[in-house]
């Protein structure tokens, strides 16, 4: 049977295993399956439902009344997360324990690649607060110029299209992807993303400093994998304006992938390099 052991849980959600135990005794979630030996088996939904629970948590929630609300979240291919429906779908991507500052790095390189030879890019960006995206607005004004379709999230207060950027989408407070960094770049000759979800703090631990918080994240040039991602961004889309979110479905179904067989020893040295870079 294939799944997470608790141990594969403990460290993809920041709790202890003690902790997901009396939740699943107290509260009746997570629901594991059982192995033949009677080992507890997890999937990626319950990773996913337990990640929005501390979420919740940390915005001062009860544990029943965070529950409630990350189940209203729904689960499921709709599911308010980019990280969350890639990873639900088993996809061969690494997964790093990366700071902050890396993920900037990354982020320009693919932004940067993007700029200079990206032809008419589908261009998605997540930045979890107003604030962040700020910082980088300079960037994707320019590559909103060279893009076909430019779409921002971040904790804004309306729905916007300004002539000189790319359009800004709101995230709700309880939103798992108000957790979430992501870049996506899906263009005919181009394709690259970066999906990454900000690890929870221990109860015990002290605030980390902005550039060394710490999140788990992937990255990958495997131009299905990144266009699948480009269709999660269009569901996340539709939720606040599904007329838009028809413009890029329908714009991407006419785009080819990027290349027909991605270079795999190309991710893979790249992703060695990034355990060495951030550990």
């Amino acid at each position: 049977m294939k799944g997470l052991a608790i141990s594969d849980v403990a460290e993809r959600t920041g709790l202890a295993a003690g902790t997901i135990r009396m939740w699943e005794q107290r509260y009746g979630f997570p629901q594991p399956e059982r192995a033949a030996s009677g080992y507890r088996i997890y999937s990626e939904a319950d990773v996913d439902l337990l990640r929005r629970v501390t979420a919740f948590r940390e915005r001062g929630l009860s544990i029943p009344a965070a529950l409630e609300r990350a189940r209203a979240g729904g689960t499921g291919s709709d599911r308010p997360s980019i990280y969350g429906a890639i990873a639900a779908r088993g996809e061969p991507m690494t997964v790093h324990t990366l700071t902050k500052r890396t993920l900037l790095g990354i982020s320009r390189a693919i932004e940067d690649e993007a700029l200079a030879r990206a032809a008419g890019p589908f261009v998605a960006g997540a930045f979890q607060q107003v604030r962040n995206y700020q910082a980088a607005v300079h960037r994707y004004r320019r590559l909103a110029q060279v893009a076909d379709a430019a779409v921002v999230f971040a904790d804004f207060d309306a729905v916007r299209r300004p002539q000189d950027g790319p359009v800004e989408i709101p995230i709700a407070p309880d939103d798992a992807l108000g957790n979430e960094w992501a870049v996506v770049v899906d263009a005919p000759g181009y394709a690259a993303c970066l999906l990454a979800w900000e690890r929870p703090r221990r109860d015990d631990g002290e605030p980390a400093p902005d550039f060394k918080r710490r999140f788990e994240a992937a990255w990958t040039l495997d131009p299905e994998v990144v266009r699948r991602a480009s269709h999660v961004v269009c569901r996340l889309v539709a939720r606040v304006d599904p007329e838009l979110a028809a413009t890029y479905e329908e714009l991407l179904s006419d785009r080819p992938l990027a290349i027909e067989a991605p270079a795999p020893a190309l991710t893979a040295v790249t992703n060695r390099m990034l355990a060495y870079m951030d550990h």
